[in-house]
């Protein structure tokens, strides 16, 4: 049952949306909800997890307040850029970054917080070599940008993930 009904309550849960949003309970609407329903159980069991448990909570209350303080001064220095006319001032660019964080989740996770906070954008990862490229509005040290990257988010989330 688990390989078909992977996840039964959102697989529920799934067809009941599919039913409400189309509002019908006519035969049609509930065999198109039906295999949505199984195809989301489906794909959600491909993102499981590769970790079996969090291993560091502690990190993980660290790595958000860490987060929340970058995502609140990132806002309020590219808000100053907009308005405070410096933009033809600012120097944008692309910074290559070595990672040892190799998680699905945890890479996942670090994207999240990359292109949550304003002012830079995650645009590409090289599996093979671990080398993460990113996109900053205001680049003017790329060594500070490698040094904020691995050692407050990744030294963190290799806690939790690794």
């Amino acid at each position: 049952m688990n390989r078909l009904l992977p996840f039964p309550l959102i697989s529920l849960c799934l067809l009941a949306m599919w039913l409400w949003l189309s509002q019908s309970l006519a035969l049609g609407p509930i065999l198109l909800g039906s295999l949505f329903a199984l195809i989301g159980g489906w794909l959600l069991r491909l993102l499981q997890s590769d970790a079996d448990r969090v291993r560091n909570p502690g990190a993980i209350i660290r790595l958000s307040g860490l987060v929340l303080i970058d995502v609140i001064r990132s806002n309020i220095a590219v808000a100053s850029i907009i308005l405070g006319g410096q933009r033809n001032r600012i120097t944008s660019g692309f910074v290559d970054i070595p990672l040892d964080l190799r998680s699905r989740q945890g890479l996942a996770v670090l994207a999240c917080i990359v292109t949550s906070t304003p002012g830079t954008l995650w645009v590409n990862f090289d599996r093979e070599t671990g080398v993460v490229q990113l996109h900053v509005l205001d680049l003017v040290d790329e060594n500070e940008w490698i040094e904020r990257i691995k050692g407050r988010y990744e030294r963190l989330l290799l806690e939790i993930f690794e």
